[in-house]
């Protein structure tokens, strides 16, 4: 039997709708990541100084403990310009989640990737970050990928 530490107390789906409702209002900071994305300049006030963020790759991790290694992090692995196309936003009871996908060019080649962000956000600034990425897809893994599997939705 679990300890009395550990048991939880059954959520109805009200109240559990409550309690993201009553979670930080993100709307300015998800529209600062996507900008970040887009551009690879952040927005003021995007990430707290002291924000910590992993990232997980396919086959890699990598953490920050501050805003400006979070930046360079970001800079060293993907510093082209492109485009967010937003599948999925949800408020949390501590700040968001965010499905996209990401496009951009580098080296005459159009690449892509997925990735989905859990964000912590506390006085309208990220504060921790957890980023899972299928990875970058050049242009052969892309055509590989539509030749071998048949996507329901985009």
């Amino acid at each position: 039997m679990p300890s009395a530490s550990r048991m939880t107390t059954p959520v109805t789906v009200d109240e559990a709708q409550a309690r993201r409702q009553a979670g930080p209002d993100t709307s300015a900071a998800v529209a600062k990541l996507i900008r970040f994305l887009e551009t690879g300049s952040a927005p003021e006030g995007l990430f707290a100084p002291g924000a910590f963020s992993d990232l997980s790759l396919p086959q890699w991790r990598v953490q920050a403990g501050t805003a400006g290694d979070i930046l360079a992090i970001r800079a060293e692995g993907h510093p082209w310009p492109g485009q967010v196309r937003v599948e999925r936003v949800e408020q949390t009871g501590h700040g968001f989640t965010i499905e996209f996908e990401e496009r951009w060019e580098n080296g005459g080649q159009r690449w892509y990737c997925r990735e989905m962000i859990r964000a912590d956000v506390a006085g309208g600034s990220i504060v921790e970050l957890s980023i899972f990425c299928t990875g970058d897809w050049d242009e052969a893994r892309q055509r590989e990928h539509a030749g071998a599997v048949r996507l329901i939705r985009p």
